[in-house]
């Protein structure tokens, strides 16, 4: 039977207890035992107070699962408390879940099997918003492109062929393609990125190797794109894949970051150079 026993979800979060709550809940109710989740809250107040999220932690140890919290009020931006998790983790794979999304119960397994059978340094569900399923975009679904051999490093970079599948993540891109694409018996299909948002599992050894979070002292605690760096380094030496369809659901909520004035590839990169 496929445990968690390998697996360490790591949750950051500020100031949304509901939000918080639902993704916990999801993650209580994973058909896969053993999983370790370790929360890093910035909130004034803790979230996993807050009784609906409380309850949710009860149940994910209640299914054999732990849970470890870390209250820290003082925010150095998403980079640190990225980096923090990163190192408060103890297992072989860690997924990196933001504190807005809802997983489908089977979305830890079948990742799970997915890294062990590709291979790589990552796989994700990129998050789909179900407001979107009215809207269908062709266009943008068009870098579409399934990886038919073994999973390669790439090197992915503004400007380039390759960075136009972000595109693929918008709306409810995804569901459109699942439909056209169904899932094999393995459940899913990998396919070739730029970096996917909210719900990415990472060899923890690829990760750390790529350097995890560690620009983090050199930006601002005002920034954003912490996540596509670590993703973009690790592609380029251990490679990484998208699985459809996406079984990851966005809760489509306002940002807690509203202030972005830094971008982490400006920093980490330099200048744009095309891949």
């Amino acid at each position: 039977m496929t445990t968690g026993a390998d697996v360490d979800v790591l949750i950051p979060t500020y100031d949304r207890a509901a939000a918080l709550a639902t993704t916990l809940g999801s993650v209580a109710a994973q058909d896969v035992p053993g999983l370790r989740v370790v929360i890093s809250d910035q909130s004034p107040v803790p979230s996993w107070k807050e009784p609906l999220a409380a309850a949710a932690l009860r149940i994910v140890e209640h299914r054999g699962g732990t849970v470890r919290t870390a209250h820290r009020p003082d925010r150095r931006g998403p980079a640190e408390q990225r980096a923090y998790l990163l190192s408060r983790a103890e297992r072989r794979y860690v997924l990196f879940l933001d504190d807005d999304v809802w997983l489908e119960p089977c979305a830890v397994r079948l990742l799970r099997s997915a890294i062990a059978w590709l291979g790589c340094g990552f796989v994700g569900y990129a998050v789909q918003g179900l407001s979107y399923l009215g809207d269908e975009r062709p266009d943008e679904q068009l870098p579409y492109e399934e990886w038919r051999e073994p999973v390669r490093p790439e090197r992915v970079r503004r400007g380039g062929d390759r960075w136009r599948r972000h595109h693929l993540h918008n709306a409810a891109n995804l569901v459109h393609l699942a439909r056209r694409h169904p899932a094999p018996p393995s459940g899913w299909r990998p396919y070739k990125v730029a970096w996917i948002g909210g719900c990415v599992l990472f060899d923890r050894a690829a990760l750390l190797a790529a350097g995890g979070f560690d620009f983090w002292p050199d930006v601002p605690p005002e920034h954003a794109g912490e996540d596509q760096v670590a993703q973009l380094r690790v592609l380029e030496r251990c490679g990484g894949a998208g699985l459809l369809p996406s079984r990851a659901v966005h809760l489509e909520l306002p940002t807690t970051v509203p202030r972005r004035g830094t971008e982490c590839y400006d920093i980490v990169f330099g200048p744009d150079v095309s891949d």
